[in-house]
């Protein structure tokens, strides 16, 4: 079934202006959202996930951040041409977004139920106050909440981590926006509230046709809940393709490492793999591939030019950032592309 785009990200560059310099943490990233599609965004700490989903948001810290290129369409509507004043009214009923901890998102000082009713006064002008609250009881039973009413009563510092996490869902699912964001929604939560969390989003998602943009650094909740996936590294996109494509065949000596670094209960091994060295800081590589000083296949073409991403196969679903695949069909490049 053919599905309507609904964001689409072209060339986006999102820019700190510092002290030590200009350094664009999001540098010139494409991607795209269909209607209903749960994408993955994966990569280490530092990467520029969460940069890139604050600027979808409009929520960059300015200053020092700055969207300085590209267009971030939403249904045709850019969103970096939108005024503060109009991104209030799309925040929440267009696009909605769960932070990472739940515990800094919610306010302290207001009850869950005065915060959901805010929430929908906002987005609803003529909704009455008691309607408003009904609606709230009714989406925290959704998400699994029970004695909705008189959580509606509690403090934030009341509840535990994995309702104070269903509580932001249910909040960002108020309004039934088209878009969800989820910064690593389940970071702060044990496994089996992890799990959960999870399930539940997969089927909201199902329930309500809200697309999902999941941001995380785990590449087991995206073999869970995602699609598709794109890998990032350095403020680029490196490699991006459907889910049980990326898994069976990934492309780029970086997702390979990612992979590897998994833990598999198959196998014991004395020592898990990890890439040597660090994400770069951004900005401090001015020219060549970002991932050479940790590839081990890096030939000095790869210190002097940035590859462009190649498309992979002829479906052109997949996507990798590396000259290997200049050589595909070379012992090499055999090596590094060839499934775990």
């Amino acid at each position: 079934m053919k599905r309507n785009l609904l964001l689409n990200v072209k060339n986006l560059e999102t820019t700190f202006f510092t002290e030590d310099g200009r350094i664009p943490a999001v540098d010139h990233i494409d991607f795209h959202i269909y209607e209903g599609e749960i994408l993955g965004i994966v990569g280490e700490s530092g990467c520029g996930k969460s940069v890139t989903s604050l600027s979808i948001m409009g929520l960059v810290p300015s200053p020092p951040g700055k969207i300085t290129s590209g267009q971030i369409l939403l249904s045709d509507v850019d969103l970096t041409k939108q005024s503060e004043k109009q991104m209030r009214k799309i925040r929440g009923k267009e696009v909605a977004m769960i932070f990472q901890e739940p515990m800094t998102s919610l306010n302290p000082l207001y009850t869950i139920g005065q915060q959901l009713i805010e929430a929908i006064l906002l987005h609803n002008k003529k909704m009455k106050k008691k309607q408003a609250q009904a609606k709230a009881i009714e989406m925290m039973g959704l998400v699994g909440l029970p004695r909705a009413e008189q959580l509606m009563k509690d403090y934030p510092h009341q509840l535990s981590g994995g309702m104070r996490q269903r509580v932001m869902i249910a909040m960002a699912l108020l309004c039934n926006p088209k878009l969800l964001i989820a910064d690593e929604p389940t970071t702060a939560l044990d496994v089996t509230i992890q799990a959960q969390i999870l399930k539940l989003m997969k089927e909201l998602n199902k329930q309500f046709k809200t697309a999902v943009l999941l941001i995380t650094h785990d590449l087991g909740v995206v073999a869970e809940v995602c699609e598709r996936v794109i890998v990032m590294y350095a403020g680029q996109i490196v490699e991006e393709a459907p889910v049980e494509e990326l898994f069976k065949n990934p492309r780029h000596p970086y997702t390979k490492g990612l992979i590897q670094s998994v833990p598999d209960m198959r196998y014991k091994k004395e020592t898990l793999y990890s890439i040597k060295g660090n994400v770069p800081k951004p900005g401090s590589i001015a020219m060549g591939c970002r991932f050479a000083p940790r590839c081990e296949f890096a030939a000095e073409r790869c210190t002097t030019e940035n590859p462009p991403l190649y498309d992979v196969g002829e479906m052109k679903v997949h996507k990798s950032r590396c000259f290997l695949q200049e050589m595909e069909g070379s012992e090499i490049a055999e090596h590094v592309i060839e499934s775990r």
